[in-house]
């Protein structure tokens, strides 16, 4: 009798502690840039996830959520992510670490996910090899050379023949222009120049000049989303490129709507390629717009606060799976070859390579309305990175 009573005691411990793991909070550790020159990308994944918290609830698989969020700003120091990382495993306790807004802060962060075997889910950061750098590394964003190849197919169909390159001097930029260069070659086209800009106040002028004096068909640009954009858009005008006949072309990064309007009328008619736009014609992304905008009314959704989104549906979808077990092991193989459908279009996690699969948009700067708008009016469906074998 004492034995079993004893048994009864040690299973209803056992199921109190079981209870207690389930019910404990879910931790989730933020890394992004809140401050400094790329403190919108930090807001724009944060509106993300707490648009789709705010949708669908605060509670995982019985686990309240709990979002921890560090300013890895400005978000191209790795030493600083890295840090705050070690805080939110060690001090913090997190069961996910989640954000990097860009490719230095991810690469950086890598280690600790797997020294500490906690799952990473990638927002923004889109470098082809960050996957590459942890097997708990999941992204919902994109990759340069994903989103680079459309465009660079795009062109040599049509009557650009000739190509002069300018890129970020940064991991994504490197990708870009490798993918570029690679596609475009692979149709026939010739490129004719490359330069590779700092990324921290570059000025523009002798590129623009030396692209002038190359006298190109077009100049491909990847410059990260933001300042960089402006400036060379205010550049290419006022150097006079357009009117010698030099057409530009481009990742979405350098029209997303974080910026589109203070690059202002110059913009219109910039070809480009991306996989979101507000444009994008949907039921899923005209609700997602609509809530955004509601809830966010001074701010446009963009791609980031798109990842952000889909980044905390990943978490949320693949908990379910678990039974809310964020063992990082169990995490990755539950999220290989998740689907859903995105406010950008059908999505899925790429089971090899722990990258998302998406539609890349051929878009065209236009006036619609009042408002500066990507539209879509072409499409290459279920693009996997063609950076990796």
């Amino acid at each position: 009798m004492r034995n079993l009573n004893k048994s009864i005691v040690v299973a209803a411990l056992g199921l109190a502690t079981a209870w207690a793991a389930q019910a404990a909070d879910l931790k989730i550790g933020l890394v992004l840039p809140m401050t400094g020159p790329f403190a919108a990308y930090g807001k724009q994944i944060q509106n993300g996830i707490k648009l789709y918290l705010a949708q669908n609830g605060d509670t995982i698989a019985g686990r309240k959520v709990q979002i921890i969020l560090k300013d890895d700003a400005p978000g191209t120091a790795g030493d600083v992510s890295k840090r705050l990382a070690q805080e939110l495993v060690i001090q913090d306790n997190v069961d996910i670490l989640a954000g990097f807004g860009l490719t230095p802060s991810a690469f950086a962060v890598a280690p600790i996910a797997n020294e500490a075997k906690k799952p990473m889910v990638v927002m923004n950061a889109a470098t082809s090899a960050v996957t590459t750098k942890s097997n708990y590394i999941v992204r919902t964003s994109m990759t340069l050379p994903q989103i680079t190849a459309p465009v660079a197919t795009w062109a040599a169909k049509n009557k650009i023949k000739k190509v002069f390159t300018v890129v970020a001097d940064y991991g994504p930029g490197h990708d870009a222009e490798g993918q570029f260069k690679k596609t475009f070659s692979a149709a026939g086209g010739e490129i004719v120049g490359e330069v590779r800009v700092p990324v921290k106040n570059p000025d523009f002028a002798p590129y623009l000049q030396k692209v002038k004096d190359t006298k190109p068909d077009a100049v491909f640009l990847f410059v990260p989303a933001g300042e960089m954009g402006i400036a060379f858009m205010k550049g290419f005008q006022e150097r006079g490129l357009a009117q010698a006949g030099i057409k530009l072309i481009a990742t979405g990064d350098l029209t997303d709507e974080d910026v589109i309007d203070s690059i202002g009328e110059p913009a219109i008619g910039v070809i480009n390629s991306f996989h979101y736009a507000q444009a994008h014609k949907s039921a899923e992304n005209q609700a997602f717009t609509a809530a955004y905008i509601k809830a966010y009314p001074n701010d446009r959704p963009n791609f980031m606060a798109v990842g952000g989104y889909d980044g905390m549906r990943l978490i949320a979808e693949t908990l379910k799976k678990t039974g809310g077990n964020a063992d990082a092991e169990k995490f990755v193989e539950a999220a290989k070859g998740l689907k859903w459908m995105s406010p950008r279009g059908p999505v899925s996690i790429d089971p090899v390579t722990r990258d998302i699969i998406q539609n890349v948009y051929i878009r065209r700067v236009e006036k619609v309305g009042n408002q500066l708008q990507n539209v879509e009016f072409d499409q290459v469906n279920d693009v996997r990175d063609p950076g990796k074998p």
